[in-house]
């Protein structure tokens, strides 16, 4: 393998697993990026070293099955700090507005939030599971993804006996349909197809 062409799967790599978010499977990190076994140890390897040689907040977590971008643990007290924050603060308009989608249509798989919001979710989905308001289960369709839904308590704390009851539900139902199906996205499928939503 030549440095440029090193240069460019380290590039690659590092942007799969930035937007995957959680573990993935050295097998699913082989099948995307086109590498055999041996090509991927090197380049996760070279990766790892990469961030723990520069001064970078991330490094590298894996065993021989998974591999996750992670922050470095000498940094914990200061995001520590700012999850409280947040978690003390009032919900955001952007976790507002993730929260709506995954109280509508879940389950949902984190991929198909995304690409409704057209941004990474990875910290509003843990922001708003550690305050109660969403959770996640193993999808049964598709290996290694989640789905996530409202959480009985937030549906309580509506006011509401089932989420069927959100105002104008079916109304909401309608129009997602129309837009997926007019962009060419047929459930949860569509989302993940490159890689599983881990997260």
């Amino acid at each position: 393998m030549s440095p440029q062409n090193l240069e460019e799967k380290l590039a690659r790599l590092e942007a799969l697993l930035f937007v995957h978010g959680e573990p993935l499977q050295l097998k699913k990190i082989q099948a995307v990026l086109g590498l055999k076994k041996d090509e991927a140890d090197v380049v996760i390897g070279e990766f790892r070293k990469k961030l723990d040689a520069g001064e970078r907040g991330l490094t590298l977590v894996y065993d021989k099955e998974k591999v996750q971008l992670t922050t470095k643990p000498e940094f914990s007290k200061v995001l520590e700090s700012f999850i409280k924050e947040e978690l003390s603060l009032d919900l955001t308009p952007a976790s507002l507005e993730a929260l709506s989608i995954v109280a509508y249509f879940g389950p949902i798989t984190r991929n198909r939030l995304e690409y409704l919001r057209g941004v990474n979710s990875v910290f509003i989905l843990r922001i708003l599971m550690l305050r109660g308001l969403i959770e996640r289960f193993p999808s049964t369709e598709y290996p290694n993804a989640f789905l996530y839904q409202p959480t009985f308590n937030l549906i309580k704390h509506l006011g509401l006996r089932r989420k069927e009851d959100l105002p104008d539900y079916e109304k909401f139902q309608l129009l997602l349909k129309t837009f997926e199906s007019q962009n060419a996205v047929v459930g949860p499928s569509k989302e993940t197809s490159s890689f599983s939503d881990a997260g």
